[in-house]
């Protein structure tokens, strides 16, 4: 029912006096098909905005700054050859039945031919490697069985094109007789993982919707409200993913691949979240009796102020991932802030204007009846779970509480041992799902020579005349041949016909290369132990060979996955440090106490560790995974740590709000059962929308969906239901210090 106009000019006339809360709250339910029109209009207007980029930046080495040592010595190397010896796109020929000697010296020819410029149709084809396994320079099972042949290319040339550029050049040369597999590498794993994203995307994200609807569905028993979420949840994702492509092409920040599923992820997870606690007051003031513009301002009032805190420090702590060096992490940082920002400024507006217009057929079929009411100290409170008051009067009792609170904290605990034991490392290929003709191609040239033959490492020898001193060069080789994880090593002293074309000797003789394939996974935590090993060892074997004064540099995949790696660690305590920090403040202020914000805090990030843990456990021990992506448990720990304090802010503010008016234990009481249905609702919403990541079938993903998903549910279910009111029990009014937030007051609640 609306307001008459002198109603309306009195409303008006009492904002000036009101808290600021209840004034947004008034202004939002009159002005609300205004909010409503603002909205659609935002929407139209981010249509005409540009999508996300398909040409993504994503190769190891766009995850560096281009002066990282193993970046610029593959400059240096490209300065002084004239083209790169890396190549991060291989043409796979393999039999195991065995390769004829013609098919082997056809792929020498090509190779001679392109470094040449024979080929007119070679685009950007600079030259070609060729390696054959029957000349046994790499330790394997097989000989004389496979060619791989590492097509060198411009640096800068585009992903894509330099797989097509590949393809079409084996297509037009190799037949069916010279046992041609496909194409394989970095690179073409690279684009692959694109392609999936892109591909399975869609269904992400029906998923995700069609699961949270069936969650609101069921915790409304209405069909109204998941319509409500889906259209609030669907106009911030529209709006977000423009606007995140605009901000980004004018900053020149590329959006990596792994970004646009975990925007879907974060913002209908957090954006539903939002709306079932603007839904939960709603419901319960139309069940009081109060007409549709009373409860949609009311539930604004009480829910506004603690979506708005929660909110910010959701964005704050994923922008803490700004503090970083990573250029990965500092493109993930500010878009999953922004999302949570849109889906924020949506929430608090577009989600009460709604309630005000439709009012209790939002909740339709399921019309909001009157709860069970049991009596407080001078007025009436609703309680619509009774038999979890039951529940809290036992554990707000100091035993309980202290066997509840340390079982869960020994639980927690023992969860998390298996982190220490956490590897890290970047596996492109091995990331793709088994049937991908690049993991196919990448499986075959693996098993003919070694697992590191995809992306050799390459050691850069710069001296006067060092081309010249063959028999140290070879000494060298052997050394380097020697080295645990060295599966096997190219050099001038071993091919002398690569030498003298310019491949592995500089024209100038002042510089010279050796490709060094290692025995294991090239971007798994194993290969870059070696190449930091081999990085630490190499003045040591130089000195050994005869060539002391030579310059050494090592460039290629795995040293770049080193730093990234080396990188990534060493901004772990800055990005604890700034998240912890930021979600204190956050806490703090919102609370005006500093003991509860600090036990909260640390629940959250025992919480997280433990999920961390189970992560580890999962992938590494059962799995047998080489190590886990490198960015997942620190994109996780950003989010899950200001997740959490999300869902503090939620918890602990209900409490609060009801410790003005009743003793502590009674706020505790009548707080806690009242907030846990919506709690534990939006926190299952959010844990579904990150665990269906989990469709994408690259490993990454799979990781941050178990991950996430665990670390919710943990947060929710023990933290938020178990170990909140057993820690406000026994910590007392000492939670509320150095802040008034707790004052005496006469016992309340005394039957249920």
């Amino acid at each position: 029912m609306s307001r008459s106009g002198p109603d309306r000019q009195r409303l008006g006339a009492k904002l000036g006096t009101r808290p600021l809360a209840e004034r947004y709250a008034c202004a939002i339910v009159r002005f609300r098909h205004l909010v409503v029109t603002l909205w659609v209009a935002v929407a139209a207007v981010s249509w005409f905005l540009p999508e996300f980029s398909q040409e993504r930046s994503g190769g190891i080495e766009g995850l560096v700054p281009r002066d990282t040592p193993a970046v610029a010595a593959e400059r240096r190397a490209l300065e002084l050859f004239g083209f790169p010896l890396l190549g991060r796109t291989v043409i796979v020929q393999h039999d195991p039945a065995g390769l004829s000697p013609y098919a082997q010296a056809e792929s020498v020819a090509l190779a001679m031919g392109l470094i040449r410029g024979q080929y007119a149709d070679s685009g950007p084809l600079l030259g070609a490697l060729p390696l054959t396994n029957s000349l046994g320079l790499v330790s394997s099972g097989e000989r004389g069985t496979a060619v791989l042949t590492y097509m060198l290319m411009p640096p800068t040339t585009g992903f894509t094109h330099q797989m097509l550029a590949t393809e079409h050049f084996a297509e037009r040369h190799l037949g069916p007789e010279d046992a041609y597999v496909g194409v394989t590498g970095s690179v073409p794993a690279r684009v692959q993982q694109q392609r999936i994203v892109e591909e399975y995307l869609p269904l992400v994200e029906i998923a995700t919707i069609t699961a949270i609807a069936l969650i609101v569905c069921v915790n409304f028993r209405s069909i109204a409200a998941p319509l409500l979420t889906l259209l609030v949840a669907g106009l911030a994702f529209a709006v977000t993913i423009r606007l995140a492509a605009t901000v980004a092409g004018l900053l020149g920040v590329p959006i990596p691949a792994e970004l646009e599923p975990l925007l879907v992820a974060l913002q209908l997870g957090i954006v539903t979240d939002y709306v079932i606690f603007f839904l939960s007051g709603l419901r319960v003031r139309l069940a009081d009796g109060a007409s549709r513009l009373e409860a949609a301002r009311d539930s604004t009032v009480r829910f506004g102020r603690i979506v708005m805190v929660a909110g910010i420090t959701v964005a704050a702590g994923t922008a803490a991932l700004l503090v970083t060096r990573s250029q990965l992490f500092r493109a993930f940082g500010p878009g999953m802030a922004l999302a949570v920002l849109v889906g924020l400024a949506v929430a608090v507006t577009l989600v009460p204007a709604l309630m005000a217009i439709a009012g209790r057929w939002l909740l339709w079929p399921s019309l909001p009846g009157r709860p069970v009411v049991l009596p407080g100290p001078g007025d009436v409170r609703p309680v619509t779970r009774r038999r979890f008051v039951h529940v809290m009067r036992v554990m707000t009792c100091t035993r309980p509480a202290a066997a509840v609170l340390f079982t869960c904290a020994l639980g927690l605990v023992l969860a998390a041992l298996p982190l220490g034991g956490i590897r890290l490392g970047l596996d492109f290929v091995g990331s793709l799902p088994a049937d991908d003709p690049v993991r196919k191609a990448a499986s075959a040239a693996q098993q003919a020579f070694a697992p590191g033959v995809l992306s050799p490492t390459v050691v850069l020898l710069e001296g006067e005349n060092i081309a010249d001193r063959r028999e140290e060069m070879a000494a060298l080789g052997a050394l380097l041949r020697k080295e645990p994880g060295v599966a096997g090593v190219i050099g001038p002293g071993e091919r002398p016909s690569l030498a003298d074309v310019g491949i592995l000797v500089a024209e100038q003789r002042h510089a010279a290369r050796y490709l060094v394939i290692l025995d294991d996974e090239p971007l798994g935590a194993a290969a870059i132990e070696t190449v930091n090993r081999l990085q630490n060892r190499l003045p040591g074997m130089l000195l050994r060979a005869g060539l002391p004064e030579a310059v050494v540099s090592m460039s290629g995949d795995t040293a770049i996955a080193s730093h990234v790696v080396e990188e990534t660690t060493s901004d772990l305590a800055r990005v604890a440090v700034a998240a912890i920090l930021v979600n204190l403040l956050m806490l703090i202020v919102f609370l005006r106490a500093l003991v509860a914000p600090l036990y909260l805090l640390t629940c959250s990030v025992l919480s997280l560790a433990a999920s961390l843990g189970l992560t580890v456990l999962l992938f590494q021990s059962v799995l047998e995974y080489a190590g886990l992506t490198f960015y997942v448990p620190f994109a996780a720990g950003v989010l899950l740590v200001a997740l959490g304090s999300d869902y503090n802010i939620f918890g602990i503010g209900r409490v609060w709000e009801e410790a003005r008016r009743y003793s502590l234990r009674d706020a505790i009481i009548v707080a806690v059962p009242e907030s846990t249905r919506a709690i534990t609702a939006a926190g299952v919403a959010l844990a579904v929308s990150f665990g269906l990541l989990a469709i994408v079938p690259l490993r990454p993903f799979r990781e941050l969906a178990f991950t996430m998903a665990m670390g919710i549910l943990l947060d929710v279910i023990v933290v938020r239901s178990l170990m909140l009111p057993t820690l406000l029990t026994l910590v007392g009014r000492g939670s509320g210090w150095p802040g008034p937030a707790f004052r005496r007051r006469a016992s309340a609640l005394n039957h249920y």
